[in-house]
């Protein structure tokens, strides 16, 4: 099973400011190279006080710097934001320096676009002249995020991988992944599927339940209206939790995987098994960048063994 990595550039308790937070993006690309995750992507996140990456291209351009063999790219560029020339133009000129270790993930998020699938057929066609499909990688390596919806079968209509964001909507995913791959087999493509999963790991249990807590309750403030850092497991200990926010704990605990690398191992399995997945992205939430290491090294040798 193929390991990657989706960054979302998290501000935290330990990585308090931006230039912090992108920083610790960066050296993230770097370790998981060394430890042998097939790719990076990093999120596109506007006005947030818990996330640092507002240009997703731009952090893989600064990463791919970085590196010498991941693949590096966008998990995803909010296509209705831009002129789709524009986005061709960029992931082009990445590919043209850096060869093909580039990957353009594109999503829509809550935003509306009428011509959303026609931006996507485009930069199937335009950077698939770059890049044609083998490997294990799609048409120009264009990738479309979604969670459940219509972007499934629009990924397998044009011709694009699909990865499916697990950790919005835990449930429901393997007919999106069905249809994409029923789509895809229809229409001549190739299916390219990757889960994208929340995940916190540790040496013990104990110790990856005080982490997920942490990232719950940075999860459950911000559905009650705080947008915030994500907290230290210190900090989630000493807090006086409100029914309201264990409430919104509990609900969002569905979304995520945690526990030691072996309980961790089985879910993801059973996960890739059910989605018919080729490659799980881990997404790690956690104040210290130090525990998001030891987190994905523990997955990189247990899963990658």
């Amino acid at each position: 099973m193929r390991m990657s990595i989706l960054d979302q550039v998290p501000i935290t308790e330990h990585t308090a400011t931006r230039a912090e937070a992108v920083q610790s993006g960066l050296r993230l690309a770097q370790e998981a190279e060394e430890l042998g995750f097939h790719r990076i992507w990093f999120a596109e996140h506007h006005r947030s006080a818990a996330f640092a990456s507002t240009a997703p291209e731009m952090m893989t351009a600064l990463a791919l710097e970085r590196t010498e063999r991941i693949r590096v790219g966008t998990g995803g560029i909010l296509l209705p934001l831009y002129p789709v020339q524009k986005v061709i133009e960029v992931m082009a000129l990445l590919g043209q320096v850096n060869g093909d270790r580039v990957d353009a993930g594109v999503g829509r998020a809550a935003l509306d676009d009428a011509d959303y699938g026609e931006k996507i057929a485009a930069l199937v066609h335009a950077l698939g002249t770059q890049h044609p499909s083998g490997a294990g990688e799609p048409d120009g390596r264009v990738w479309v995020l979604g969670a459940g919806g219509s972007a499934a079968p629009l990924a397998g209509l044009v011709g694009a991988g699909y990865a499916h964001g697990h950790f919005f909507v835990p449930r429901g995913g393997e007919a999106a992944t069905a249809a994409y791959r029923a789509t895809a087999t229809e229409h001549g493509h190739g299916a390219h599927t990757v889960l994208a999963v929340r995940v916190i790991t540790a040496e013990t249990h104990e110790r990856a339940q005080q982490l997920a807590e942490a990232m719950l309750l940075w999860r459950a403030r911000k559905d009650l209206g705080f947008d915030g850092p994500i907290p230290s497991a210190e900090t989630t200990a000493r807090h006086e939790w409100t029914d309201a926010e264990r409430t919104r704990a509990k609900a969002r605990s569905q979304a995520i995987i945690t526990g030691t690398p072996d309980e961790v191992h089985t879910e993801l399995t059973a996960l890739a098994e059910a989605h018919s997945a080729d490659e799980v992205m881990i997404n790690t939430l956690t104040s210290d960048p130090a525990d998001r290491l030891t987190s994905y090294r523990l997955l990189a040798e247990r899963l990658m063994e």
